[in-house]
């Protein structure tokens, strides 16, 4: 089995980077068959429970109120909408279910309602992940006692490349918060977003942070930049889809027992990249046909694609058992908002 480190070098992930395609795939493969099933993919659900009006700054998200990309502002959810969602989610073949609301930070008063949607969620045998920002200690506390699983709080890209991207939130925020999480024994979800205009180098520096923490984050989201106008990232040059793949694989490596996800971006990517990403050690996606406010191939395409891999949705259900839900008239998922995690 391999093992499991906290230590690693730059230049260990630049010659990881460095490698021929076909020694890079076929080591993070051999590691990836160590810890999972090569033919299982987990299935999460993601809901907007609270759309736009974000006061950050992010450069690649519609949801801040200083960019006009017409987005519609929304609020908090009702509590049974959320529910109403989950019960499809569920019925779908997810077995997690993650609300996301464009919060800088979550007022207390915020997290009466979030607390009664973790409860609920929970009480349909999901497990749950919430993404509100950033995180006080206590709040993190209390998220915890309602049952919370899953906390996102992504990292976006490297120390170096990260003011390039945000203004309003420091490097060092998004660790406190990561760290309040753990401390709280909630399960930790954090990556990044590829494609920003980054170099390589800024995707060794996000990967070394990832993977030196003192505990792995048990999910780990790689997001392909989905380019939407009236941001400032839109334009940005394409990333090589190859080095996309490079950046799962060595992901994979580094982080062995981390599930990790192919997250925003699948719209643009073609089947057989997808399945590059699966072989290179990818074994969690979004199901559904909107990742916050970007598009998500749509429920039939994956069905489809899986069949064709020979791929199961973790828990049981085959992508065949999938057809009676998706041709009901009800089987609808809410438009969600921004980049995956």
């Amino acid at each position: 089995m391999t093992q499991i480190r906290h230590n690693w070098q730059r230049d260990e992930v630049e010659r990881l980077f460095s490698q021929p395609l076909n020694d890079l795939l076929f080591e993070a493969h051999r590691i990836h068959r160590q810890h999972f099933d090569a033919n299982e993919v987990q299935v999460s659900t993601l809901l907007s429970i609270k759309t736009g009006a974000c006061p950050e700054d992010c450069g690649y998200c519609p949801q801040s109120a200083r960019y006009e990309t017409g987005l519609e502002r929304e609020r908090l959810l009702p509590v049974v909408e959320v529910m109403a969602a989950a019960q499809k989610a569920r019925a779908a073949g997810s077995s997690r279910f993650c609300m996301g609301a464009a919060w800088r930070s979550p007022k207390d008063k915020d997290l009466d309602q979030v607390v009664e949607m973790v409860k609920g969620v929970k009480a349909l045998g999901l497990e749950t992940c919430l993404t509100l920002g950033m995180l006080s200690e206590a709040q993190t506390e209390r998220l915890k006692a309602a049952g919370l699983d899953y906390y996102n709080h992504n990292l976006d890209t490297s120390p170096e490349f990260y003011g390039s991207v945000i203004s309003t939130r420091t490097y060092q925020d998004r660790l406190d918060t990561l760290q309040h999480v753990r401390e709280a024994g909630i399960n930790v979800c954090s990556g990044g977003i590829l494609g920003m205009g980054e170099q390589r180098t800024d995707r060794v520096g996000l990967l070394l942070q990832l993977a030196n923490m003192e505990k792995h984050p048990e999910s780990v989201p790689i997001n392909m930049l989905v380019q939407v106008e009236g941001t400032p990232l839109h334009g940005s040059e394409q990333l090589d889809p190859l080095e996309f793949v490079r950046s799962i694989a060595v992901a994979r490596i580094m982080m062995p027992e981390s599930f990790v996800r192919l997250s925003a971006g699948r719209e643009e990517m073609s089947d057989e990249m997808q399945a590059m990403c699966f072989f290179a050690g990818a074994n969690s996606i979004f199901y559904g046909e909107k990742l916050l406010t970007t598009n998500n191939p749509a429920a039939e395409e994956d069905k489809a694609l899986f069949e064709r891999l020979g791929i199961r949705i973790m828990g049981g259900t085959d992508a065949s058992d999938l057809e009676a839900v998706e041709a009901r008239p009800d089987f609808t998922y809410k438009a969600c908002s921004g980049h995956a995690h």
